[in-house]
């Protein structure tokens, strides 16, 4: 999975780009019917000038077919510019 959601975020050429697979913390829980939970961390120049809502529209977009055929069944998006990573870096 990790492969796969690079490739579709390829358009923002993200400088950084983080990926955990957090499916294991979710075995057994109600509503939980496959699909896996995931984390990713993307800096991009692409992100500069847009709100953190533009930011997460625009990743799950790129992301939208691998929610509509439920291998992501949910997904934490950390989307910032690279002046805002590594200002906190």
């Amino acid at each position: 999975m990790r492969d796969q959601i690079a490739s579709r975020l390829a358009p923002l050429a993200p400088d950084v780009y983080e990926f955990a697979d957090e499916s294991h913390l979710h075995i057994g829980h109600a509503g939980n019917k496959g699909g896996g939970h995931y984390a990713i961390l993307v800096v991009s120049n692409a992100f500069n000038g847009m709100s953190r809502v533009a930011r997460q529209r625009q990743v799950q977009t790129l992301l939208q077919d691998l929610f509509t055929s439920q291998q992501i069944h949910a997904l934490s998006i950390l989307a910032q510019t690279p002046d805002e990573y590594f200002q906190a870096a």
